[in-house]
């Protein structure tokens, strides 16, 4: 960032049209120092861990570089998270401070907060608290948004500005200090990926890892200071943070955020910015492509981006190609412990190759597919699992070294649990999962973790989910629940519990009662007759 401000310093570097706000490079450069010595006064330091929950706020952006300035670990919260999910990762995570927006769609993140960190009311501030449930977590301080001008912040909490104000008492030479510190290979984000034994793992990213895959995603667009990136997609997700911030940050490209994804909000920062780029899960292209005032806006300045976060169907992909002028338009695969990305399509690959592959290795990166029964090597056309190796892989499971030396071989590859195939000019293709997963709308979403959740309820005996095709989403959560007494839980029953709980993406879009589930003579569930189950009872609806 220092480089860049020294670079490119009256170039835009963040414009948040809907705002009116606009800075340039040497300007964000010195509003994310501002904050970096704000973190030093509440005694943040290197290798602390600091949360955000919040959508594409400036401050989210100012968070991450300001930690990275001092050193300190960025732990990004999904938006969509409820208590029962934010409460594990504030405790595995071992976060000392958490900055939050006021709420999101039909969740209020005060409430969450206050609920689950009593002790905030009983406190003239929410700086130095004590909890009980997180005793790691030390400082909550709260982001107030465009709206919340006319709103007072919530009780007993300190405010963004408060803690920005405070900053101004820290001299440069402090903050220098604490930059000369840091290291490349210090880990600087953690992301919380699901897993297929239950709980999410903190994915451990170091700035070795997200600015050189960056600056290689950047490179498969053909990036200069003279793109600008609308980016839609989260923060939180590697999307938003790495093919997208970094990608630009190692460009000096101008980053133009919408603070969440709407297509109307994105296709007008697409025309009034002249954006050369736009990023997006196919979801989200077909929302903009099937909107009725598509034909309205101006795409005539796009000429690349990335989509990725699920497959990407042919059609989808060749109608943003002729309907969005986006003829560079480009495929990434990877996974967030990779972070994230591994093999990418380049502009100059045909159509062909942009459609059907997900392209080659990145430099400096090994990819390979292999038996995932004896772990060999395979050949071309061969179908077997996807493994990387390279600068990309992450350092680790926070905490998890048990599925750390599960997911990293003796050899350092990185297994991802994706089945593909790799042809004789080194393309690679995703043809299937081996792992548990389902994949809605570019979410990546365990059973497991849904499955426990849904235990718990009193009139659950047992439960097994799985996913199910969806034109819109790509897949659907489908749930099979074995009730301890017929007729006492209704299919809103369980879907209002889950709701509760958990994010709303993870909320099953269907419910089955049965009497049994599907079983191998050695009394294995076999998911893949409940997902066949499935087709002859909901083909209409998907």
């Amino acid at each position: 960032m220092d480089e860049m401000a020294l670079r490119f310093p009256n170039r835009d570097a963040v414009v948040y049209p809907d705002r009116g706000l606009r800075f340039t490079y040497r300007e964000f450069n010195d509003e994310c120092s501002k904050v970096a010595k704000g973190f030093l006064k509440m005694g943040i330091k290197r290798g602390d861990h600091v949360a955000i929950w919040a959508t594409n706020y400036p401050e989210w952006l100012m968070c991450l570089f300001a930690a990275a300035k001092i050193g300190a670990v960025l732990v990004t919260v999904n938006t969509n998270y409820k208590i029962f999910e934010l409460e594990y990762l504030l405790h595995q995570s071992d976060t000392r401070a958490l900055f939050f927006m006021r709420s999101f769609k039909d969740t209020n993140y005060v409430q969450i907060v206050n609920s689950l960190i009593p002790e905030i009311k009983r406190n003239s501030s929410s700086v130095g608290i004590k909890s009980k449930r997180l005793p790691h977590l030390k400082d909550i301080v709260f982001i107030p948004g465009v709206r919340d001008k006319d709103e007072k912040i919530p009780d007993n909490m300190t405010s963004w500005d408060d803690i920005v104000k405070a900053g101004e008492s820290v001299s440069d030479e402090e903050l220098s200090a604490a930059e000369a510190l840091c290291d490349p290979s210090d880990t600087i984000n953690m992301q919380y990926t699901s897993g297929t034994t239950g709980f999410p793992k903190g994915v451990m990213l170091t700035h070795t890892n997200i600015l050189n895959n960056g600056f290689s995603i950047g490179e498969c667009m053909k990036f200069t200071e003279n793109d600008r990136l609308c980016i839609p997609v989260p923060f939180f997700h590697c999307f938003g943070l790495v093919l997208a911030v970094m990608a630009c940050l190692t460009h000096g490209c101008a980053m133009v955020p919408v603070e969440h994804f709407s297509p109307v909000p994105v296709m007008s920062a697409i025309q009034n910015e002249k954006c050369t780029a736009v990023h997006g899960v196919p979801t989200m292209f077909i929302f903009m492509l099937e909107h009725p005032d598509f034909a309205k806006y101006d795409f005539s300045s796009l000429r690349t981006g990335i989509m990725a976060g699920s497959p990407c169907p042919t059609p989808v992909m060749r109608e943003v190609i002729d309907k969005m002028n986006m003829r560079e338009i480009t495929i990434a695969y990877g996974l967030t412990e990779s972070s994230p990305v591994m093999t990418q399509t380049c502009t100059d690959d045909s159509i062909e190759r942009r459609v059907e592959t997900v392209g080659k290795p990145l430099p400096w990166v090994e990819v390979k597919v292999v038996d995932p029964d004896t772990g060999k090597d395979l050949p071309v056309n061969i179908p077997g699992e996807i493994c990387c190796r390279g600068y990309n892989v992450m350092k680790g499971y926070y905490k998890m070294p048990a599925e750390t030396a599960a997911a990293i071989d003796k050899d350092g590859f990185l297994h991802s649990g994706d089945l593909g195939t790799v042809d004789e000019d080194g393309y690679f293709r995703i043809t299937g999962r081996i792992k548990d997963m389902i994949i809605r709308g570019g979410e990546n979403i365990y059973p497991k973790e849904i499955e426990e959740l849904i235990y718990t309820h009193p009139s659950v005996k047992d439960v097994q989910v799985v996913g199910v095709p969806s034109e819109k989403y790509g897949e659907e959560i489908m749930a099979y629940i074995i009730p301890r007494e017929k007729g006492a839980v209704s299919e809103n029953d369980i879907r209002d519990f889950v709701s509760a709980n958990m994010a709303r993406h993870k909320v099953p879009s269907f419910v089955r009662f049965v009497d049994a589930f599907p079983m191998t003579a050695s009394g294995k569930i076999q998911k893949y007759k409940l997902r066949h189950m499935a087709a002859s009872f909901i083909p209409a609806i998907i």
